[in-house]
């Protein structure tokens, strides 16, 4: 089979972990317990993200945790953190309490946009790999940056799309184009601001490895179609990547060429 038509056999990983399904989902502002179950399994995501900060570890009381897949791979993040030192600690508790090795880093640096902070972001990355974390981070859709956290060795690199919930699309599509050709054997995750299905069929047509969103699909209308429009449009996505677009052309070039017509 063609590299061209195998996108639903197609792999990518994350340190030891193994996915085929590229779209990643979250656990977040769903209406439901139910809702969210249908989503999931609309979206064939095979990772789904949890705020550790945000929900009872101990399971003492009821929470999306119950609700989860067990086939699922959980992605605890720090969201909420505003420190290294608090991302470090809240790192160290989700590993305790979910026994993974695998931490979506946020640092978040500014309360109305939550844009995340970088340099807070790289110290915590550097320490939690040391301690043998597979690190996850997020930040802004910087190469320079991006470049500093694989150097310190974190296992996949999640540039933002747009600010967090925001449902705004990619707003440079440039910066993300110039960081897959620059760093071509990385895994990429384009992480925050995905609103429709559209936005994270960019996504991959531009070369990520895959897409992580929550609110895109827990505010639709309807969650659980949403959940699978995305799931195509990461399919989509993919396989127009593979496929090579055409050259964009400033003037028109026919369909049918003069050459050899009747006269």
């Amino acid at each position: 089979m063609s590299t061209i038509t195998a996108t639903n056999s197609e792999t990518y990983t994350v340190g030891n972990h193994t996915f085929t399904s590229r779209l990643i989902v979250g656990t977040g502002k769903y209406r439901t317990f139910d809702e969210m179950k249908a989503a999931h399994r609309a979206s064939g995501a095979e990772m789904v993200t949890v705020a550790v900060r945000r929900v009872p570890l101990d399971r003492r009381t009821e929470s999306f945790l119950d609700h989860l897949d067990s086939t699922l791979t959980i992605l605890p993040n720090t969201a909420g953190c505003y420190t290294a030192d608090e991302a470090i600690r809240t790192a160290r508790l989700a590993r305790e309490a979910l026994s993974t090795d695998l931490i979506k880093l946020e640092v978040i640096g500014d309360q109305t946009t939550l844009f995340p902070d970088n340099e807070q972001t790289l110290e915590a990355a550097r320490i939690l790999v040391r301690e043998g974390f597979t690190v996850l981070p997020y930040f802004t859709d910087d190469l320079i940056m991006a470049k500093k956290l694989l150097d310190a060795g974190c296992a996949a690199v999640m540039p933002l799309a747009a600010p967090i919930g925001s449902g705004l699309g990619i707003q440079n599509p440039a910066n993300l184009t110039i960081m897959r050709e620059q760093l071509p054997n990385a895994t990429i995750i384009v992480d925050a601001g995905v609103g429709t299905a559209s936005d994270a069929a960019v996504a991959m047509e531009l070369g990520a490895d895959a897409v992580l969103m929550n609110t895109a699909i827990a505010e639709a209308q309807n969650s659980e179609q949403m959940a699978r429009a995305m799931r195509l449009a990461i399919e989509a996505g993919r396989l127009a990547h593979l496929a090579g677009r055409m050259p964009k052309r400033l003037y028109a070039s026919a369909s049918s060429p003069l050459t050899g017509v009747v006269r």
